[in-house]
């Protein structure tokens, strides 16, 4: 938690410096912290960009059939729908076709982009078998707050910015 509160504190002293687009670098890092409901990009040691997130409404852990996020290092082991526009829905990890727009009523699928996650501890080795993702959602009045079933959920924009940041390999960090 001591290094989430740096790293924020750092970003708010850099954010006025950081306007270009990210983009991926070898030394990219993503933090995410449960407690805060944000997700940070650290590149080269340094936050370039900060942003609201929802995990889970049940809570931590790892356990198959629980809907909970996984904590702890894991790493982006596969990048889907580079390219998509904005809102464009995907369905068993391939695009339908349908494009949403933020708030859309009575719906919740994965839109945008996907970033699938791969456990490497002991407290979240399923994650990938479980389709534990940073995905886009259209359900954006309930980022900043727990409400998802496991994954961690962005605005469409923001996860086209973490995507493009991003590479197979990526370090994400989660802690409670």
């Amino acid at each position: 938690m001591l290094l989430f509160l740096f790293v924020v504190a750092v970003s708010d002293l850099l954010a006025a410096q950081q306007e270009e687009p990210l983009r991926a670098t070898p030394e990219t890092q993503i933090l995410i912290s449960i407690a805060d409901q944000k997700l940070v990009v650290i590149q080269n040691g340094i936050v370039v960009k900060k942003f609201p997130v929802s995990t889970s409404k049940f809570g931590v852990g790892d356990s198959f059939g629980t809907y909970r996020t996984p904590t702890g290092q894991l790493r982006v082991c596969d990048k889907l729908g580079e390219n998509l526009h904005p809102g464009a829905v995907i369905r068993h990890r391939n695009p339908t076709g349908e494009i949403l727009k933020p708030n859309a009523p009575g719906r919740d699928p994965i839109v945008t982009r996907i970033l699938w996650l791969e456990g490497m501890g002991s407290e979240n080795l399923n994650a990938r078998e479980r389709g534990i993702y940073i995905h886009g959602t259209v359900d954006e009045r309930h980022l900043g707050r727990p409400a998802s079933y496991g994954c961690i959920r962005m605005r469409s924009s923001d996860v086209i910015e973490v995507f493009n940041a991003s590479s197979v390999g990526t370090t994400v960090m989660i802690i409670k």
